[in-house]
């Protein structure tokens, strides 16, 4: 198969921003071109939003909720609304795909059978989903009636990261509008391009003016300012921790109600029992999918001795053979990191690594295509790096570096594993892989964890809940359980003398 091209004109409004269901200029007319990590190529002028165009994406969103007609539709009419983006998506997976392949530098392979499906099925599940969210009747002492209200918060600000720019956006915009809300949505500066098309396909389906808004530019100027915004109801965050806390701090102000899924150090424990060449599959993409830009990747890979060494040298081989390659060709399963200053980040960890006594066993540089000149123009793309005789209280193995670098540690007993592995200030995720099913349900209980995936690794559904805990932040994505941070309940009471 020959690598995928965009045809034409990636956009229908480049430059532009949509802000109550209209196409316009940043209010000072600036643009900064959206550059492609896989080759340095400028793909579309991107808008660079003005605190007063945030004020105007806040202003369109309130209205569209105070005095438009989405709060007031019932959870059937938008849900049949909401399907109708899904099915546009649907329609246009391809396309999707490819724009985040070229923006982000995810391989085709994934972007195409994961990513841009699942964001179809995100709008279709909380289409469903929201039919059943209801109150309940009381019978409180005294003869009278209560019952309870579940309604939307208001105006949502999305504020979604690099790595899953589509996915991650879904998460926060499907659930939201599904409860009744409006959103103002930022995505990242990095990685704005499926955020645009998004909305041209929400104009599309004839989704009410302002219910959607699509604000690009400077993350932290116009993060601070819809942070502070008094017309913003709820902020909903994917990023890192620092940022998170920072927006929480700010967020104070105004009481906004916030959900955070944050930043993550992952343990992936390998027991002597597993299956190793199941549990070296795991590893592997544990790590290396998405050239380890996900929250989720099991970065400290913590082994039982008696099979460490034959661990480290499947993997070491493994990963020596994994070549980076241009993602819009369908065969590659490895492709550029994000953004230059995501491949300085994981470049400077190298170099913490090996001054803290670590062994660099493969990897641990860039890496130029053949024929390619050096820098941005080759790509930014980083060799999958494998770090061993790592101590957990190295910054390698507590810091989040987000990139293709594993970090190897031993262990020898149960208890071991668990005190190593909740040894960090993250909790976003955890893998444990056994044949002893007793031993999976002990340690998987009481890992520190938001999730634990057992004899599997970046399992996602959009009806099984995923976030933090401690650093990893709070609140839900996914399942039900995201729609009850979209809404708040109202008690009711009916007087019967």
């Amino acid at each position: 198969m020959t690598k995928r091209e965009l045809s034409g004109q990636p956009l229908a409004n480049p430059g532009k921003l949509f802000i109550g269901g209209r196409w316009v200029p940043s209010q000072d007319g600036r643009t900064e071109p959206d550059v492609s990590p896989v080759d340095g190529r400028e793909i579309v002028p991107v808008a660079q939003a003005t605190a007063a165009d945030a004020d105007a994406a806040v202003a369109a969103a309130r209205a569209a909720y105070e005095e438009g007609p989405w709060s007031r539709l019932s959870a059937q009419e938008r849900a049949l609304r909401l399907n109708r983006v899904g099915e546009l998506i649907e329609r246009d997976l391809e396309e999707i795909a490819l724009l985040e392949t070229v923006d982000m530098g995810k391989p085709f392979a994934f972007s195409s059978t994961v990513d841009a499906p699942m964001a179809a099925q995100l709008m279709h599940y909380y289409a469903g989903a929201v039919t059943r969210v209801d109150g309940s009747s009381r019978a409180p002492a005294g003869g009278q009636l209560a019952y309870t209200l579940r309604e939307p918060l208001g105006v949502v600000c999305a504020i979604t990261p690099f790595n899953f720019p589509l996915l991650l956006s879904m998460t926060k915009i499907a659930p939201a509008l599904a409860a009744g809300n409006t959103v103002v949505h930022k995505p990242s500066p990095a990685t704005p391009l499926t955020a645009l098309k998004i909305a041209e396909l929400f104009q599309e389906a004839e989704i009410p003016d302002g219910v959607l808004n699509v604000i690009t530019g400077p993350g932290v100027e116009l993060g601070e300012t819809l942070t502070d915004h008094p017309g913003i109801d709820k902020i909903a965050f994917t990023g890192s921790t620092a940022v998170g806390q920072a927006i929480i701090r700010k967020s104070a102000g105004t009481l906004k109600k916030v959900t955070m899924e944050l930043g993550g150090k992952s343990a992936n424990i390998v027991f002597a029992d597993a299956d190793l060449a199941a549990a070296e599959e795991l590893a592997f993409f544990g790590i290396y999918y998405n050239k380890g830009e996900i929250c989720t990747a099991g970065s400290r890979l913590l082994l039982q001795r008696p099979i460490h060494d034959e661990m480290v040298e499947r993997l070491v081989r493994r990963a020596s053979a994994l070549k980076p390659g241009d993602p819009r060709d369908p065969a590659t399963l490895f492709g550029p990191l994000a953004h230059r200053g995501q491949f300085d980040k994981v470049s400077s960890y190298i170099e913490v690594g090996e001054k803290e006594g670590a062994v660099l066993r493969t990897g641990g540089s860039g890496w130029t295509p053949e024929g390619a000149s050096t820098g941005l123009s080759g790509g930014l793309y980083f060799l999958p790096t494998v770090f061993t005789g790592v101590d957990n209280g190295m910054r390698i193995a507590q810091e989040e570096i987000f990139g293709p670098v594993l970090s190897i540690i031993p262990f020898d007993t149960e208890e071991d594993a668990v005190r190593i592995a909740n040894d960090s200030a993250y909790g976003l995720a955890a893998g444990v892989h056994t044949k002893d099913l007793r031993r999976a349900h002990r340690v998987a209980s009481q890992i520190k964890a938001g999730t634990v995936w057992v004899n599997c690794y970046n399992q996602y559904d959009p009806s099984v809940p995923y976030g933090g805990y401690k650093a990893s932040g709070y609140g839900r994505e996914c399942g039900p359980e995201s729609l009850e941070s979209y809404t708040q309940t109202k008690s009711v009471w009916i007087g019967m003398d």
